[in-house]
């Protein structure tokens, strides 16, 4: 019983890199620190969160201090970006 316990368990440990496993060649959405965005389509990925986007926007926003509103301070595009898992907080699709 406790093999089959632990064959769910690794099941389980899996389920976030399936989930991006289906999202490949897929637009996706990232936030990352310092208050970036990028779009592009998902190409690649690891076990750190390391991410290939394609066809990528780089948008970085600023928080005016005056009106507390968000402006977009610049907006970059690329053909293909490697992203740091690190500085990934959220994907989205």
């Amino acid at each position: 019983m406790s093999n089959n316990h632990t064959l769910d368990k690794k099941k389980n440990d899996l389920v976030p890199l399936d989930t991006l496993r289906l999202n490949l060649d897929m637009p996706v959405t990232v936030k990352l620190r310092d208050c970036r965005e990028l779009r592009g389509t998902l190409q690649a990925f690891d076990n750190h969160c390391n991410l290939v986007l394609s066809d990528c926007v780089e948008t970085v926003f600023k928080i005016n201090d005056e009106t507390d509103k968000i402006e977009i301070l610049e907006s970059n595009e690329s053909e293909m970006l490697v992203v740091r898992g690190d500085n990934v907080l959220l994907l989205t699709t």
